[in-house]
């Protein structure tokens, strides 16, 4: 399995985008970027209002699949929350540690697609430009959807990114894939807050928030 956090990729192949990508490499100058390190504080803000909204207020069990360096992880820490995160890279997987050392969390070396949680069952699913490059993404959602507690939630944050050769998951689609899985859902648009990106964009990106 080839790890898949934050951002949408460059490399990427008919069966697998993120094939050839090294991750452990990449997390060297991945926080860099103003949407995966939210070092500046304007987009911090952004995210941490989107994940106050989107997760519940009550302290709860959240999962992050494909957490990368942890940075949504923390969000959710910070608002009280017990988070498990899983990347397939061991490099994001210790940044992941060290930055949330001291908190309720945990972060796990694993596949996004089949988290290594056994029984454990999550209040919260949450992911960011994930599922669109893990193959299968109906099966995946599935295997997903039975992580959750009765009542439990999905966030998925997504997108379709570039003009020449698209790579991604449209809303539409991706809204389709979730509908049989859930009681209700509704997609969110997020590109036109510039804030959350830390510039302008003019490609799709949403987020599907879903209740089970």
């Amino acid at each position: 399995m080839v790890a898949v956090t934050l951002g949408p990729m460059t490399h990427h192949t008919d069966t697998n985008p993120g094939a050839g990508v090294d991750w452990d490499a990449e997390s060297v100058t991945f926080d860099d970027e103003p949407d995966h390190g939210l070092r500046d504080p304007v987009v911090r803000e952004a995210w941490a209002a989107r994940m106050a909204a989107w997760l519940p207020r009550q302290a709860s069990d959240v999962l992050d699949v494909g957490c990368g360096t942890g940075s949504l992880s923390l969000l959710a820490s910070e608002r009280g929350h017990r988070v498990t995160g899983v990347d397939a890279s061991r490099r994001m997987v210790e940044l992941a540690r060290a930055k949330l050392a001291g908190r309720d969390a945990v972060f796990l070396l694993g596949d996004a697609a089949a988290p290594p949680v056994g029984e454990e069952r999550f209040d919260v699913l949450i992911c960011r430009h994930v599922l669109w490059a893990l193959p299968e993404p109906g099966r995946v959602l599935r295997h997903w959807r039975g992580l959750l507690r009765p009542g439990g939630r999905l966030v998925l944050v997504e997108g379709r990114w570039g003009t020449l050769s698209p790579v991604g998951l449209p809303a539409e689609r991706l809204a389709a894939l979730v509908e049989p899985l859930v009681a209700g859902l509704t997609v969110e648009p997020l590109s036109g807050d510039a804030r959350l990106w830390g510039r302008e964009v003019d490609d799709e990106r949403y987020a599907v928030v879903a209740t089970a």
